[in-house]
């Protein structure tokens, strides 16, 4: 496989370095690509980079997955228009070890000669000294060079300014290219095209300090067609973390892609052929209110971040919510597993003692609960069949609810219309 000529019609290349090719062409070459540790775990935004190595991989090549420990002290300005707050030591270390599971998952780090290979970049910097740094390294890169970077650009023009601490970010992320290069022969660094910059640093590192010669790449920054930020929702940032972002959610992500993002998206987040690829988006054609293009992505993308066993659980739930699945389903999950299944959706607690005699609907969802503001708009929508309790619709107003109406002893679903739903929970 062309490493380059896959991540091109996948519409994953944006930049890349003269000679770059033909250095991949030539046979197994190691390359790297970093990641920050902001957080314990990794997110959607992340998915892209990790596929990439994942291509990096099939076509032969040895990918080297660096955590930024130490990066991460310093804070990477490129896309930021303030300073960020540092992390403490401690945070970062349990950061490093969250993304550096999660890495585990996609990659093989058992193969061969194109095992993967995960780096900390703390491992090299932690033994240098700030007089050994600009002596060593800052010497061979000047100011000039340094402030024509469009991160640095943006930030000077701007009003918070730049810390030297922010401004010297390309000095140590282009040290770490130097000494993978050196250390790892390692000739290639990739990145989101915010980090090119950055990148040509290294080569520049390199060849200034030892004449040598690296290569870059980068990859498109993903984007939503409606203008939205990818990987952000109205609940918050999609985690590849289960305890961050549920799998149900997670798959509720893709699952909801419009028809112009998940085009892209395929190509971009699943390792489906190009004729596979184009065979589904011929079916698509045909039907697309049956959503095969999305139900292709979440489910592939599902299975790989989580499980197969949590895609069944996802769809399932699905069903459940948005289809005619069934009770039993919900009955068979443990309670942890209702929470997930119901991340995001309105809740409400009502005590045990004032549930022992029953509660007639109209009180329950009007005043025990929020899920109407007034008993008169409950009557109305019940009356008018709009209203159902664990999937079975209300007739009256005033029909009692009682504990042997809960599922697993603790919670009622209520439906209000087609889309609205709330958890409530005895207590």
């Amino acid at each position: 496989m062309n490493f380059v000529e896959e991540l091109r019609w996948r519409g994953m290349l944006h930049d890349i370095m003269p000679g770059t090719e033909e250095q991949l062409n030539k046979g197994m070459t190691a390359g790297y690509l970093g990641f920050d540790p902001t957080s314990d775990s990794l997110h959607v935004g992340s998915l892209a980079q990790i596929m990439t190595l994942i291509h990096f991989q099939r076509a032969g090549h040895k990918p080297f997955a660096l955590v930024g420990g130490a990066t991460g002290m310093v804070g990477d300005p490129s896309g930021k228009s303030v300073e960020r707050n540092l992390l403490s030591e401690e945070v970062l270390n349990h950061n490093v070890s969250g993304i550096e599971a999660q890495l585990k998952r996609f990659l093989d780090f058992d193969c061969g000669p194109t095992s993967a290979v995960l780096v900390n970049n703390y491992d090299w910097f932690k033994g240098i000294s700030f007089l050994e740094f600009i002596r060593d390294v800052g010497k061979h890169i000047t100011v000039n060079y340094m402030m024509a970077k469009d991160s640095v650009k943006r930030r000077l023009e701007g009003e918070t300014g730049i810390s030297f601490t922010e401004f010297s970010y390309q000095l140590v992320q282009g040290y770490d290219f130097y000494y993978l290069w050196k250390e790892k022969n390692c000739q290639l660094q990739i990145g989101g095209s915010d980090q090119w910059g950055n990148i040509v640093t290294g080569t520049e590192l390199i060849r200034r300090k030892d004449g040598g010669t690296a290569f870059a790449l980068t990859t498109p920054l993903i984007k939503k067609s409606d203008g939205t930020k990818f990987g952000k929702t109205e609940s918050g940032t999609i985690w590849l973390d289960a305890a961050k972002t549920s799998p149900y959610r997670f798959y509720q992500f893709w699952i909801n892609a419009s028809d112009e993002d998940v085009k892209n998206w395929i190509r971009i987040f699943t390792l489906k052929s190009r004729e596979e690829i184009e065979a589904l988006e011929q079916e698509h054609a045909l039907a697309p209110h049956l959503r095969i293009l999305q139900k292709a992505l979440a489910n592939e993308i599902t299975t790989r971040v989580h499980s197969e066993e949590a895609l069944e659980t996802a769809i399932s739930t699905s069903e459940f919510l948005f289809g005619n699945g069934s009770l039993i389903f919900l009955k068979s999950l443990s309670d942890v597993a209702i929470m997930n299944v119901f991340e995001g959706i309105p809740q409400f607690t009502i005590t045990r003692v004032e549930f022992s005699q029953g509660i007639q609907a109209v009180d329950l969802l009007a005043e025990k609960s929020a899920v109407f503001t007034s008993k008169s708009e409950a009557r109305k929508m019940i009356q008018g069949g709009g209203v159902s309790i664990n999937k079975e619709k209300l007739g009256d107003a005033s029909q009692v609810i009682s504990t042997a109406d809960l599922i697993n002893d603790r919670y009622l679903v209520v439906q209000k219309g087609k889309k609205n739903y709330y958890l409530l929970i005895v207590g």
